[in-house]
């Protein structure tokens, strides 16, 4: 694929040749257009070194091909990172005063903007505005990540890693929907844990890893996400884009009361959480002891609240709520005729029913999934990853949206 990387005048303009090498080492052909304050970061030699191609500013160079149509015409996706915000502006308001400004204007195919700029400036009124003019044109602006900026301040604002702009950039060459777009959506992923005391807890094996791919392709295909992580390890945490808004809790009445709190203005919920059916009647403040005989004390076992079906009385009209069910099957019936029961129980929009075990379902393994409406009727399958699975659920999910 032919790309142009833009490079404006951010000192994020350091990290963005690995976005360069990145896309070479994917086997695309990459021409980068730098802004002249771009250059001040990292020079003409760095990009032409890396690109194996010519690179200018200006518009006069190459006047006899007439560059900046004629790169405009020829590229299948256009890149812009850092995106500051006075290349936002420009570009919002169809200013041509430079090659890469000019290009923009010449452009028929995807264009991707990655933000990089202080706080205030990214939260200001007037970038606010001018991000939401390129939205509404159809250009994909990512939102930017929060962290640490040029200086001893942290906020939003703050580049996307290079990583997640190539996987932007993969999705966009690749044609995936946008189709969420300006949907808020909250996930619950992991599993809850019941304290018995300061060191022992009822869990279970569910490692976030679905929860976590609901939310990064909810996010790929342009959502607000909220993920309500129970008990989720970092490091599956990393897979996640950094426009996620992550809520750690570790119980079930954690989980309960943080869905709960995000449901109000949420469009979709997903409990993808494995939860806790029961907790201790009541956890011990110092460790369980055994007694002298070598015996201990019986455990009383409460039941905990179906947050899923709570989600369900108290949803909104037009809101969809989906669950997921991770069954086994035993003498009373299979895995999809308890899925069938739950679902009619449940009364979720959308139930995903997925078997498990030691090595099914839970972890890094594959998943498998039946999708059933709220009578228990079939509304679809999915297999494979567990970003294979996401995806089968979201495409169901918007049509729940949009009909």
């Amino acid at each position: 694929m032919r790309i142009l990387l833009g490079v404006s005048g951010g000192i994020a303009a350091y990290k963005v040749p690995s976005v360069l090498r990145s896309l070479r080492e994917d086997g695309h052909a990459v021409r980068v257009i730098p802004t002249r304050a771009a250059l001040d970061f990292v020079g003409t030699a760095t990009w032409e070194a890396l690109s194996g191609q010519p690179v200018t500013t200006s518009v006069f160079d190459g006047a006899e091909s007439v560059d900046h149509v004629r790169l405009g015409r020829e590229a299948e996706l256009v890149v812009v990172a850092p995106a500051t915000a006075d290349l936002l502006a420009r570009a919002a308001a169809g200013i041509a005063d430079d090659l890469l400004t000019a290009t923009l204007l010449t452009v028929t195919c995807p264009v991707l903007l990655a933000p990089a700029m202080h706080t205030e400036m990214w939260q200001h009124p007037a970038t606010r505005a001018n991000v939401a003019t390129l939205r509404e044109r159809g250009v994909h602006v990512l939102d930017p990540a929060v962290g640490r900026l040029t200086g001893a301040d942290s906020g939003p604002g703050r580049m996307p890693e290079p990583e997640d702009i190539v996987a932007a950039a993969h999705r966009l060459l690749a044609g995936t929907p946008e189709d969420l777009a300006g949907r808020r959506v909250v996930i619950s992923a992991g599993g809850t844990r019941e304290p018995l005391d300061p060191v022992r807890f009822l869990g279970n094996r569910s490692s976030g890893r679905q929860g976590v791919a609901l939310a990064r392709n909810a996010a790929e295909r342009g959502a607000e996400v909220e993920l309500v992580a129970a008990n989720v390890e970092a490091a599956v945490l990393s897979g996640l884009p950094g426009s996620v808004a992550v809520t750690p809790v570790e119980t079930t009445a954690d989980l309960q009361a943080a869905m709960q709190a995000a449901a109000d203005d949420a469009d979709v919920l997903i409990m993808a959480a494995a939860v806790a059916d029961f907790r201790p009647a009541g956890a011990r403040a110092d460790k369980t002891k055994k007694n002298p005989d070598g015996s201990v004390e019986p455990l009383e076992l409460v039941q905990n609240p179906d947050i899923l079906a709570g989600l369900v009385a108290e949803r909104r009209p037009g809101q969809v709520v989906a669950g997921f069910a991770a069954e086994t099957g035993d003498a009373d019936g299979s895995v999809l005729d308890h899925g069938r029961a739950k679902a009619r129980r449940k009364g979720a929009d959308l139930l995903a029913v997925n078997a498990v075990g030691t090595a099914l379902g839970f972890g890094d393994v594959p998943n498998a999934v039946h999708l059933l409406d709220a009578a228990g009727e079939d509304l679809g399958e999915g297999a494979g990853s567990k970003d294979d699975v996401a995806r089968v659920v979201w495409d169901a999910v918007v049509r729940l949206l949009t009909h």
